[in-house]
């Protein structure tokens, strides 16, 4: 635990040695003999026989779920239902018992791995414990044993209520001495990422986002408790586990397929780094101001993910461009110009078989137009420019204002918005730049992927030129977003 800050080992610790307290009533004492019925503090008691199976049963769901043939990404309690069945059948320290196996030996991936391990018993320990003492005061454990469904969905939906909430102040609570991230190395604090930051990580987010889903595995595991005590018996309570084994492998292949996503996008964008080095960085910082323009309009998350791949893809198009002419030293001919405005065709061609794009591919095609039809590579005017490139070419144009480039200097951030709300109407959709300028305004601007750090790459030495005198007529938005088109070593103006 040494690598995690002080107050990040304290909490662990602290939440460990509660999971502790609620273990005692179940735990045997040296010396009191093991018998087969455990003591209960409220209730009847419960027998070995069942914690033991229960046990068994989520340690082995634990472990299939992150297997290489069913895993998905899963933190903490995959299978919830049957630590909820536990719950609701199970004393509140016999329940809680049932967590240790699987949440101690099911594997870990990321370090510390002992701190984790800990991590995911202690809390699952809490959740668990909870969420029996509300099913047993909610008179839960009488309404299961006589099979009065009614009565046990609303002792169940306290349960339910117990675990999450547990589970949620758990989670709320690790984020502040680790960072915002858990378990985050060091105590460095990352830089905030917006809105969506702030929603996900207060405790009443955290609460709304994961009720739906444990509610579900609270109705399974429900019906695996009225099974369990039924004639049927155990047996036929492992059915219920059939078809939330074939969601959760359904799950885990969207995962992986949005893996697959990410990956081909990741390679797509370093190529593109790799052959024009004067720009890298910029493709993550368009995507990022893409994401925060998208949001400020409101776009729900799967729209707003694939305006980040435009953005992010918007240059891919200079896969396509001989790279003597990205890396000229000097102006270009108007003939090389013209070949370098072919860029968002080349990139469309690209991108255009990849399904899961969607309207990012009119993106890469278009983000070059503008709204008076003066821009490439059709001249489209007005509404005939998708949203989503327009989106992404207030993007882009903020971006290469606000970056070292080779025709000029850095703007700050204030003059480039002022810049694009001037541009606003003739160039840029006037509500795009408005939520740019809306979004950065309560956030801030904080590029994942700086300037500074981008430029850290080999290339010919030399600070930026100076700042170029604009051409008369050409705002420099306007000017910055077609430029970037043709952006070559520091220094040479083409």
């Amino acid at each position: 635990m040494e690598a995690l800050p002080t107050r990040a080992r304290t909490y662990v610790t602290g939440v460990a040695a509660a999971g502790l307290l609620c273990l005692l009533p179940a735990l045997p004492l040296p010396s009191v003999p093991l018998t087969r019925t455990l003591p209960s503090v409220s209730g009847p008691g419960a027998s070995w026989g069942a914690v033991a199976s229960f046990a068994v049963l989520y340690a082995g769901c634990e472990r299939l779920a992150r297997s290489r043939h069913l895993g998905a990404p899963s933190p903490v309690g995959t299978f919830h239902p049957v630590l909820l069945a536990a719950a609701f059948l199970l004393p509140p320290s016999a329940a809680a018992l049932v967590v240790l196996p699987g949440a101690l030996l099911a594997p870990v991936e990321q370090r510390p791995l002992l701190v984790r391990r800990i991590w995911r018993a202690g809390r699952l320990t809490l959740a668990v414990w909870a969420a029996s003492r509300a099913h047993l005061a909610a008179g839960g454990r009488e309404a299961v044993a006589d099979g009065d469904v009614p009565a046990a969905l609303g002792a169940a939906g306290a349960s339910v209520l117990a675990f999450c909430l547990v589970l949620t102040l758990l989670d709320r609570g690790i984020l502040a001495p680790t960072g915002g991230v858990p378990f985050r190395r060091g105590s460095r604090a990352p830089r905030p990422e917006g809105r969506r930051t702030t929603r996900r990580t207060t405790w009443w987010g955290l609460f709304l986002r994961s009720l739906a889903p444990v509610t579900v595995h609270g109705l399974a595991g429900l019906m695996m408790a009225l099974l369990w005590r039924s004639p049927y018996g155990p047996g036929a309570a492992l059915l219920v586990l059939l078809p939330m084994c074939v969601s959760w492998w359904a799950f885990a292949q969207y995962h992986r397929e949005r893996a697959a996503h990410q990956a081909t996008i990741r390679a797509l964008v370093q190529a593109v780094d790799i052959k024009d080095g004067y720009t890298r960085g910029h493709s993550e910082r368009v995507g990022q101001a893409s994401t925060m323009i998208a949001r400020e309009l409101g776009m729900d998350d799967e729209r707003t993910e694939v305006l980040r791949f435009a953005g992010i893809l918007h240059d891919v198009g200079k896969l396509g461009v001989p790279t003597r002419l990205l890396t000229k030293d000097g102006p270009l001919t108007p003939e090389e110009r013209r070949v370098i405005e072919l860029h968002p065709e080349y990139g469309h061609e690209m991108v255009r078989g990849i399904s899961f794009l969607g309207e990012a591919r009119a993106a890469v095609l278009h983000h070059h137009e503008r709204l008076d039809g003066s821009g490439y590579p059709y001249g489209l005017a007005g509404g005939q420019i998708p949203e989503s490139a327009r989106v992404v070419a207030v993007a882009d144009a903020f971006d290469a204002m606000t970056s070292n480039r080779s025709y000029s200097r850095a703007r700050p951030v204030p003059v480039a918005l002022e810049e694009l709300q001037r541009c606003a109407g003739d160039h840029f959709d006037p509500r795009m730049v408005e939520a740019l300028v809306r979004a950065i305004g309560r956030t801030g601007w904080h590029p994942a992927v700086t300037a500074e750090d981008a430029g850290r790459f080999p290339g010919p030495p030399g600070p930026p030129g100076p700042p170029v005198a604009e051409p008369v007529g050409e705002p420099a938005a306007a000017r910055a977003a077609d430029a970037d088109a043709d952006a070559g070593p520091p220094g040479v103006r083409r």
